[in-house]
């Protein structure tokens, strides 16, 4: 009777004590499990409650290397980034509107709340980190510690379902394919995407091509060719459309290929200018649209080559300056009288112009090339340009920027509805008159918010990401019509010039300096303020873009009794631009 006493007592201390080792190595590794949370994270006081007002944005640390953009609106406080995923520029220096900060440098938006990207450029979205105020008006902010180093994140995808028979078919690699690619998978379209690229590259960063012309194109890229595959989103590189039959559903490739699609989006952009005049075949002639021109210039550029430059608009002047100092002279041809005076006005043009001349670009006006000439012993090389008045000038490599048409002429034949200059008419969600065949980027007629809905065509890179997005939308049966407003911007010999607003003005008035390279320049037609410019005294421009968002009007009447009264993130230029005023100025 003892020992099966013993027996069941040794059974039962057993028993009992692989219970304990159990319970004891479950509480261990949900410590290590709590220690291992622990450590991802990082929560600490950023503020007092009263430290920040309503309408604010503060950048804080966080933990030992870590910041945060807090944001008071409404009386909530919301902790985001603290860099614009596009370049990286600070946004508490940028524009707070209602819901959202915009980029003070080239505009992209991100809501507050969430931290998601709303309007372009770029495609990665803000971290959001988890706020609370504790009983002593404290306010904690928890973050994870990868997404404080990272300062940026990429939404959601969803998987794609061999189970989905739809096709949507894009044809153009540039920002506004990228963007419905990646936004479909956002978006839920479990279905196939087919990107159909006519170069030889996946969609990259093109601003480039003109502004830094050693620029690698696949360090440039977008997102890189693993994302696509990771996320089934199929690209054909190399391969133009041909032709579209709408009856039929498809779409013809230049590699004989024909593809069947339930939903087409068309974003082939521009297709640059070349003047009809013998020689204009030769090689050593570049458009500056593709990373190809832009390696074919950079490979070609010394000391001893003379560069001549066709045009007085975006890519001519952004060539121009980045071609001083590595040639042996540059000279820039035009018809008017200005450059870029069709953008900013005479006055800023004919700044712009004296600051290239300070770097020795000289300036040929009311002019244009007659011809261009080959190089003795090397017929097919330009080695000379004849202008129409008779001069010859040097031409070791000649870059030509006067405009462009579209690449739209594979859609002639169609029933798609084109304008006479190839553009293509869309309403205000992107939707052509053919009901599954959506268009946007530079070929897209589309209205314009903010500016009464007047429709135009605009080149615009931030304008086309937003296209593809609002695409996508469409396409997901999201119903979204377009609201973003045209902002654009370029860099000369390192100053920063931004503009945002469209239409064409009556009067320009400047306030500040131009000589110094510091001003705001309001754009007036019918007593309204139709476009803002600025040279360093940002976040005006985006400031005045949010205004425009907001469905607010800027009149005339309200900046002549003060210009500066309207701006919510005044900079502090506009203590300076107070005492020193422009006349007025004819546009």
């Amino acid at each position: 009777m003892l020992r099966y006493v013993i027996n069941a007592s040794c059974l039962l201390y057993t028993s009992l004590a692989r219970i304990f080792v159990s319970l004891r190595r479950y509480l261990m590794m949900q410590l290590i499990g709590g220690s291992s949370e622990q450590h991802d994270y990082v929560e600490d006081v950023v503020c007092k409650q009263e430290d920040i007002n309503e309408n604010e944005m503060k950048m804080l640390p966080l933990g030992d290397n870590g910041k945060i953009l807090l944001v008071k609106q409404n009386g909530e406080l919301h902790a985001i980034g603290t860099k614009c995923t596009h370049y990286g520029a600070l946004l508490h220096t940028g524009a707070l509107g209602e819901g959202r900060v915009r980029c003070p440098w080239h505009g992209a938006c991100f809501n507050i709340k969430t931290g998601d990207i709303e309007d372009y450029p770029g495609l990665d979205s803000l971290p959001c980190y988890k706020v609370r105020v504790d009983e002593d008006g404290l306010v904690h902010v928890r973050a994870k510690r990868k997404d404080l180093d990272i300062n940026k994140r990429t939404k959601d995808m969803s998987a794609r379902d061999p189970a989905d028979t739809k096709t949507v078919v894009i044809v153009g690699g540039g920002p506004s394919g990228a963007t419905c690619a990646e936004s479909l998978r956002q978006e839920g379209f479990a279905g196939r995407i087919v990107m159909v690229c006519r170069e030889q590259a996946v969609p990259y960063d093109r601003i480039k091509v003109s502004k830094v012309l050693d620029f690698d194109v696949q360090k440039a890229a977008l997102r890189p060719p693993s994302f696509y595959n990771d996320h089934n989103i199929e690209t054909k590189l190399g391969v133009e459309a041909t032709g579209l039959d709408t009856t039929q559903n498809i779409v013809k490739l230049s590699n004989n290929e024909n593809l069947k699609y339930d939903y087409l989006f068309t974003c082939t952009g521009s297709k640059p200018r070349m003047p009809s005049v013998p020689g204009a075949n030769l090689s050593n002639i570049f458009v500056l649209r593709d990373y190809t021109d832009a390696q074919g210039v950079y490979a070609l550029l010394s000391r001893e080559k003379h560069v001549v430059v066709l045009g007085l608009g975006f890519i001519g002047m952004e060539a121009a300056a980045y071609c001083i100092d590595k040639c042996a002279s540059v000279t820039v041809i035009g018809r008017d009288t200005v450059p870029l005076k069709a953008i900013f006005g005479a006055d800023i043009g004919n700044r712009i112009k004296k600051e290239h001349e300070a770097k020795g670009v000289k300036f040929i006006f009311q002019n244009n090339i007659k011809q261009f000439i080959p190089k003795e012993g090397e017929e097919s090389v330009v080695a000379k340009v004849e202008l129409t008045d008779g001069q010859i000038l040097p031409a070791d490599i000649a870059i030509v920027g006067i405009g462009s048409t579209f690449y739209t002429d594979w859609l002639k034949g169609s029933s798609v509805q084109m304008r006479d200059n190839g553009t293509i008419l869309v309403d205000k969600h992107l939707r052509t008159n053919v009901e599954n065949v959506y268009a946007g980027g530079d070929i897209a007629y589309a209205p314009i918010y903010g500016s009464d809905d007047t429709s135009a065509a605009i080149g615009h890179y931030s304008l086309a990401h937003y296209h593809g997005k609002i695409a996508a939308l469409n396409i997901c049966g999201k119903e979204t019509p377009l609201r973003t407003v045209p902002f654009f911007w370029t860099n000369l010999l390192g100053r920063n010039y931004r503009y945002a607003g469209h239409g064409k003005p009556t009067s320009i008035k400047i306030h500040g300096s131009l000589d110094k390279l510091e001003w705001i320049a309001y754009y007036l037609k019918d007593g309204k303020v139709i476009g803002i410019s600025s040279v360093n005294a940002d976040p005006v421009v985006s400031d005045f873009a949010n205004m425009l968002y907001e469905g607010k009007t800027l009149t005339e009447e309200e900046i002549n009794k003060d210009p500066f009264g309207w701006m919510r993130n005044k900079p502090k230029e506009v203590t300076r631009f107070q005492e020193s005023r422009l006349v007025d100025a004819q546009a």
